[in-house]
């Protein structure tokens, strides 16, 4: 449980201080894509990004996820130029208004070494820095933070990849071969972030079970961060089929990850989900 952790750690990114285990810290969605499945469309033009951007401020986000390439279920891989060219328009504008740290969701490097260049803080990678080679190097020479996620296969074909003799030990064992290689070529461990991936190469009752055994990872020595916000799991439980009607589903998901260890919650409504956390950590993390 979150209230047992010792020696707390702390990340210093910008102004901000995470000190883990101490309280839920809330990250933004920011999709500047047509096709992503909640909100596809919404924001991928630089004034409307802008103005999500400080509505996620004002609604008490602690990071803003920027991401130019869907990751939805079967969705298909666009160019470097295109990814590019979406992902720092709107960075650039966003950073010149906003000092909260800015994390960008790639798995390339070059998209990654430009974010940085154009005042990105954090690297959030579904493939755990397996899709590209240089991506780990790169972040170890910038110093950044990363999230290393774990996925199967890419977004186009994970959910025919659902296939494990044993979920929980083969997540484990990814995400541990991917710490222990980040470390090994010079990432600090203070700033290593693993994602167990909800949604990514699981179905319905494997995202259930990450749930159940999420302290597993917290053996890792590493902050977790869930991203569940408005997923299929919980539109199946719901019986709603429009994401945007999860929200409620997406705060019973928040507190079951906070009960079970969660360092950060990845989310696309940010003001409900912070009140969530907010009551969650009272509960959970006063308790001795």
């Amino acid at each position: 449980m979150p209230y047992q952790k010792q020696n707390l750690k702390k990340l210093v990114v910008r102004d901000r201080c995470f000190v883990w285990g101490k309280q839920t810290y809330i990250m933004g969605v920011l999709n500047v894509t047509p096709d992503s499945f909640s909100d596809g469309g919404e924001f991928n033009q630089p004034i409307a990004a802008l103005a999500q951007a400080h509505h996620l401020v004002a609604e008490g986000a602690d990071i803003i996820d920027i991401g130019g390439q869907s990751t939805r279920p079967g969705a298909e891989q666009i160019s470097l130029s295109e990814e590019l060219d979406r992902v720092l328009s709107t960075l650039e504008a966003v950073r010149q208004e906003v000092n909260l740290p800015i994390s960008v969701d790639t798995t390339r490097a070059a998209v990654a070494k430009a974010a940085i260049e154009a005042g990105a803080d954090i690297i959030n990678d579904i493939s755990g820095g397996t899709f590209d080679p240089e991506m780990l190097p790169l972040v170890a020479q910038a110093q950044v933070p990363i999230i290393l996620m774990h996925i199967r296969g890419n977004p186009t074909t994970m959910q025919k990849l659902t296939n494990y003799q044993n979920l929980l030990q083969e997540v484990y064992n990814f995400l541990e071969k991917q710490v222990t290689f980040a470390i090994k070529i010079g990432i600090e461990p203070s700033k290593i972030i693993i994602d167990p991936g909800i949604g990514f190469a699981k179905n319905y009752e494997q995202n259930i079970e990450i749930f159940h055994k999420l302290p597993l990872f917290e053996k890792l020595n590493c902050p977790i961060l869930i991203g569940a916000s408005r997923k299929s799991f919980i539109g199946k439980i719901l019986n709603q089929p429009d994401p945007k009607a999860r929200v409620w589903g997406t705060a019973a998901a928040c507190c079951a990850a906070i009960f079970q260890g969660a360092d950060i919650l990845r989310v696309h409504d940010v003001q409900q989900m912070r009140e969530v956390s907010l009551v969650a950590d009272a509960l959970m993390r006063t308790r001795t």
